[in-house]
């Protein structure tokens, strides 16, 4: 129900940063200072569920601190058992409220993988489809019960609970006693988590149903605590509390006038699912404290959002202060004494590296052992930090296709065993993007990525896509241990092209190509690729309408064949609106139609190249220059390979397509064309860009000549908002090649 609003309310665009780590050795004063005073009355705080609006419960805890009140027990559902659960590790309130507000909540409450250490191609990938799925071939095949598998939120639990992640009594090895509750939908019984494994209970205590998979123990199958006890007052009773501290998040009971809307209505079935036992719970507290969360709902993890829901739980409790300083005196502990806070480890302390001891692999192949080893070397390596846990559970993911993978860290006597472990491996793997432009109107690209049992990673991937041009693709590529991928690819195209000449469009041209590589040097490796190989092309044309001013351009049916080379490095922090880094890529072809000739001449040679750098001034704005240009040298250059400029991307209708600000539609140029650009990106808000583009090129038939002819110029401006289905925007420009402005209209990523 909730992933409605998790879709819609989700894109924050928050900074990512190193996650915290709490070691059992770390707290043994903790564990000192947090026993009871002998003779007091033992006080246990209970958190309540609500998404994101549990953040208030942060603000709580300072004021609990501020106050003095002793944390014997915390209880938590959903929101509050992963609040609860790291507080009572050793995380104190303002280490609870550095970390809340660096997490990147978009991508943890998502199945997004962390690509920034996998290949360019992978990385094209995510930022090509808008939806990828694994697939199983058997009764589980489509779906785990969850739209969202929730392995992003599995793997950050499991960073900050290192040291606590081992089966575990929550009573006496934890320096608070903690417990939390989830529910089971096999036979609709409250399940409270006492021992087991801290993070496996945090996500199964916060599994809110159709949104996230549920957590499956034995013949147990777990979602959120909050549909059977989201207020869990008496569980803390049980477990010895004498004085119960309690927050709640849910609103005021809505009238039917206040119900409007999918929002609304979404939040009203999700707060009265949450009322089991709610009265019951509440009048065995001592100090209820409900937060005014009016405005916000279960998916707000905005930085604004987060920000104001841990001000408002402060200032809450800071309105019972009297009635704290009163219960004080109950607890029987001086008014004014206050315990011993918290200490958790540096924040950043995942960002050291700890000695490792050995590695185990669960539930892989040996092949597939000898993959991850070889591929990370660990066979050299003696030390783990957690962008090395990071790297190996997306590659058993994104390499090995498993569909779940866990990397655990257990302590030994003079360092650390990790221990990998694979889930259920994927059949294929699906994907799929949909856009919409005001040039092409409506395209839909689909893709499966299979991979093949054998002693060496192989796979097979097929893509389609289906719009005015069609597309179909067929890769067959090799995994050796060694740096290089051998790839078969062929594709077949079907395009229906619009060429203009001054702005106006002078003829339409619809023919199909088909296309045959072979790459057997194919380097793919984080922010570098490298390919050469070799590539048959056929053409066949079905026709061309011509305007009556259109240029005599001959297009022939006939086959070519080109030897190839591509170099691609991007360290990019972005693929569309980058603040940082800088991207390069070239290509050089010779062109044939006899592996020596091209029309009993010399072959043609194609030269391309573009660098773009980002230089960002203040925390909004970013300057990119880019120089980019493509040039043809031989004495018979084919229509089809010839230069054209227009449009916002490269390669986007034409391989040789070369963008330029002003210019919408394709244009051929001359033979040799050299070509600036000057843009301006502004971010206003989190995720509303304004773009200024300004650009300038010389062309000719000849390089000799090149500055010898008028200069090319285009500006244009342009405002996106960036969707979790792709850009979404408008841009407005003109040159001096057409001598007419433009608007083109766009939503999703381009394919």
């Amino acid at each position: 129900m909730l992933v409605v609003a998790v879709l819609l309310c989700c894109n924050v665009w928050a900074q990512q940063d190193s996650v915290p780590e709490v070691r059992k050795d770390s707290v043994l004063e903790v564990v000192k200072d947090s026993l009871p005073e002998a003779g007091r009355k033992k006080v246990g705080v209970v958190l309540s569920g609500g998404g994101a609006k549990g953040m208030a419960h942060i603000g709580v805890l300072k004021v609990l601190e501020r106050a003095g009140i002793p944390v014997d027990y915390i209880t938590g559902t959903s929101m509050g058992s992963i609040i609860g659960g790291l507080y009572a590790i050793g995380y104190n309130a303002n280490s609870l409220d550095s970390l809340v507000r660096k997490q990147d909540w978009a991508y943890l409450i998502s199945d997004k993988e962390d690509l920034s250490n996998q290949g360019l191609s992978d990385r094209r990938k995510q930022n090509t489809y808008a939806f990828t799925s694994g697939l199983n071939f058997n009764k589980n095949a489509f779906t785990e019960g969850g739209i969202i598998n929730g392995h992003n939120l599995s793997e950050r639990f499991q960073k900050l609970c290192v040291g606590y992640t081992d089966s575990l009594d929550f009573s006496s090895d934890l320096p608070i006693p903690f417990a939390c509750v989830a529910t089971n939908i096999i036979d609709n019984s409250e399940v409270v988590f006492h021992s087991g494994q801290l993070p496996v209970a945090m996500r199964a205590s916060m599994a809110i149903p159709a949104a996230f998979s549920p957590v499956r123990l034995g013949n147990m199958v777990l979602t959120d605590g909050g549909m059977k006890n989201n207020y869990p007052a008496d569980i803390a009773k049980e477990m010895g509390a004498d004085i119960i501290i309690g927050v709640t998040v849910q609103g005021a009971p809505k009238t039917a006038d206040e119900i409007r809307g999918t929002m609304a209505v979404l939040n009203q079935i999700i707060d009265i699912n949450c009322k089991n036992k709610l009265e019951e719970n509440i009048a065995m507290t001592d100090l209820h404290m409900r937060v005014n969360t009016t405005g916000y709902n279960t998916a707000s993890f905005s930085a604004t959002a987060v920000d104001t829901l841990i001000r408002r739980g402060e200032e809450e409790a800071m309105r019972h202060w009297d009635e704290l300083m009163a219960l004080k005196k109950l607890i029987d502990i001086d008014e004014s004494s206050i315990p011993a806070p918290h200490q958790p480890l540096h924040p950043n302390i995942m960002a050291e590296r700890q000695r490792v001891v050995g590695f185990t692999f669960n539930n892989m192949t040996p092949q597939d052992e000898r993959f991850l080893r070889q591929k990370f070397h660990l066979h050299k390596t003696d030390s783990i930090d957690a962008n090395l846990e990071q790297q190996l559970t997306t590659s058993m993911r994104m390499d090995l296709f498993y569909k779940t993978a866990e990397c655990r860290l257990k302590s030994e006597n003079d360092g650390v065993r990790v221990i990998l472990t694979a889930g259920e491996r994927k059949a294929a793997q699906v994907y799929a993007g949909l856009r919409f432009d005001s040039e092409e109107y409506a395209a839909l690209l689909l893709g499966i990525d299979i991979p093949l049992k054998a002693s060496v990673p192989m796979n097979t991937e097929l893509t389609v896509r289906l719009g005015k041009r069609i597309m179909a693709r067929g890769d067959f590529t090799v995994h050796p241990r060694s740096f290089t991928s051998p790839t078969l690819s062929y594709t077949f195209r079907r395009n229906d092209v619009d060429i203009y000449s001054g702005g106006s469009r002078a003829y339409n041209v619809l023919y199909n190509q088909f296309q045959l590589e072979a790459t057997p040097i194919n380097f793919d490796y984080r922010h570098f690729g490298f390919q050469v190989g070799l590539r048959w092309d056929y053409l066949h044309y079905h026709s061309k309408l011509e305007s009556s001013h259109s240029e005599e351009i001959q297009f022939k049916n006939r086959h070519y064949l080109s030897y190839r080379a591509r170099l691609e490095y991007n360290i990019e922090d972005d693929w569309y609106f980058p603040t940082r880094g800088a991207r390069f890529k070239a290509e050089y072809a010779y062109l044939t139609d006899n592996f020596v000739k091209l029309e009993g001449n010399a072959g043609l040679n194609i030269i391309s190249a573009d660098w773009r750098k980002s230089f960002t001034f203040g925390q909004r704005f970013t300057l990119q220059p880019m120089v980019y240009g493509r040039f043809l040298l031989g004495k018979a250059v084919p229509s089809i390979f010839a230069n054209t400029i227009g449009g916002e991307w490269f390669g986007h209708y034409l391989e040789q397509q070369m963008p330029f600000a002003g210019v919408g539609n394709m244009e051929f140029v001359g033979d040799q064309f050299l070509a600036a650009q000057l843009q301006g990106q502004l971010r206003i808000a989190s995720n509303n860009y304004v773009l200024l583009r300004w650009a300038m090129a010389q062309q000719s038939e000849k390089l000799k000549e090149l500055f010898d002819h008028k200069m090319l110029y285009g500006i244009q401006a342009a405002y996106y908002y960036k969707t979790m289905f792709g850009p979404l925007g408008a841009t407005l420009g003109y040159s001096n090649r057409t001598k007419k402005p433009y608007f083109f209209l766009n939503l999703g990523y381009e394919f």
